[in-house]
């Protein structure tokens, strides 16, 4: 069973339809209430007895061989001396927050069964600097560190948790948090020359969830900016 948090976005919902289309059992989650959402179930990750209410119900259906993307993210814009303090907090109640909550509420499930696969969003703003980005790159790195406790507690138990590190991609913030400017300053920086495509982050997830000897990895997928 894959489960993916956070699937109405960009990328969230690539995987979800994709794997949806393959015959794969998935089920998504969503922040907002929209109408055209109506095939995702709205969660709060950051909300923990939210989260827990959502996977206890999952869990008495028997759910097997659980696949736990979080792709759920925010970010806020601002240089940390005119930061908003509530501003930068939620995004990392949401983005490292909301995957403590994710996983805690489903790794019991995970070592009951001898099996489970954690696959999260880092990026690579974890592993550059970027102006105006503390929040988001705080939340990103914090995921490094994170994979790398949860592999040494419970690989022996058949669970892998890594992170996908990405660059910029043509869905999700890649898009919609740039301008026109900045992707032209970025495509120049690229190495690659351009910007992640979605089968690119496909293949990676898919990889992630086939191979049990990758654990506790922050997998760098930006194309040589890092």
């Amino acid at each position: 069973m894959i489960i993916i948090f956070g699937a109405s976005g960009g990328i969230g919902r690539f995987l979800f339809h994709v794997f949806r289309d393959s015959g794969e059992m998935v089920l998504g989650t969503r922040f907002s209430a929209k109408q055209d959402e109506l095939d995702l179930v709205q969660v709060d990750v950051s909300d923990y007895s939210n989260v827990k209410e959502w996977c206890d119900g999952l869990l008495t259906k028997g759910l097997e061989k659980i696949v736990l993307i979080n792709c759920a993210g925010i970010s806020f814009a601002s240089t940390l001396h005119k930061s908003d303090n509530t501003e930068w907090k939620r995004v990392i109640d949401v983005n490292i927050g909301g995957v403590y909550n994710t996983v805690r509420c489903l790794l019991p499930a995970m070592r009951e069964q001898g099996y489970g696969r954690i696959i999260n969003f880092s990026s690579v703003v974890a592993n550059i600097s970027v102006m105006g980005t503390s929040a988001y790159a705080t939340s990103k790195a914090a995921l490094h560190s994170f994979v790398r406790s949860i592999a040494i507690e419970n690989a022996s138990k058949g669970i892998t948790a890594n992170n996908i590190s990405l660059g910029y991609s043509e869905i999700g913030m890649g898009q919609t948090k740039i301008t026109e400017e900045m992707r032209k300053d970025l495509l120049e920086r690229i190495p690659a020359k351009r910007f992640c495509r979605p089968d690119e982050i496909l293949a990676g997830v898919k990889f992630l969830i086939e191979n049990q000897y990758v654990n506790g990895a922050s997998i760098d997928m930006d194309g040589g900016l890092s």
